[in-house]
């Protein structure tokens, strides 16, 4: 459907950050948080409505409007940690997408020597990429390439920061699949004035040790 994302994208990018947002330490004073949940976006009580209501929409499979999506990544890209959030958010997304996948797979995936788990995990990469991200995603000779045209994260944060969301998803999960998740190249990019953005990961060197 144009112009809808699925809810798992709109939920990682909220659940980052309130990871990074809530205070850090198993007792946690009461007072401090009710007093720096004006300051904090994600103490927030809209947040964790949000984060409810897209649990919700992920079980009834229901999309969200790309706008809506796009416009939390925007305030995100506004804060000065927003680099270290879309990294976790693309980390937390990928997660969610690896526990997708049935646990059977996952074992075999992990079970099998590289060269004849590799394959099965594009699968699953390409599968988990195009329902989830709305991404495209190719083998190119030894690597593996996912490509998005409607990027939740464009223009969102200077320097194509926001970008950092689909990379860390990648990168995640290849290290998940088959303990890939090295060097990955953002071969094209929206930011730069192209009409979509790539990114490609090298994975031959994956479970070397088989």
């Amino acid at each position: 459907m144009p112009g809808t994302v699925n809810a798992i994208v709109p939920l990682s990018l909220l659940e980052a950050v309130r990871s990074v947002d809530i205070p850090e330490g198993e007792d946690v004073d009461v007072e401090y948080v009710q007093e720096h949940r004006n300051k904090r976006l994600g103490l927030s009580d809209t947040v964790i409505a949000q984060i409810r209501r897209y649990k919700d929409a992920m079980k009834h499979n229901q999309s969200i409007p790309l706008h809506e999506a796009g416009g939390i990544a925007r305030l995100i890209g506004r804060r000065p940690d927003a680099e270290s959030i879309f990294i976790r958010a693309g980390n937390i997304v990928a997660n969610r997408m690896y526990q997708l996948i049935s646990s059977t797979r996952r074992q075999i995936i992990h079970l099998l020597p590289g060269f004849l788990a590799r394959p099965l995990a594009f699968r699953q990469v390409k599968r988990a990429g195009e329902k989830y991200l709305g991404a495209s995603v190719r083998r190119v000779g030894a690597s593996i390439v996912l490509g998005v045209k409607e990027s939740v994260t464009f223009e969102t944060a200077p320097k194509g920061i926001g970008c950092l969301y689909y990379e860390s998803a990648l990168r995640e999960m290849l290290k998940l699949l088959v303990n890939g998740g090295g060097m990955i190249d953002h071969v094209h990019c929206r930011e730069r004035g192209e009409d979509f953005c790539e990114w490609r990961a090298d994975w031959r060197a994956v479970k070397a040790s088989q």
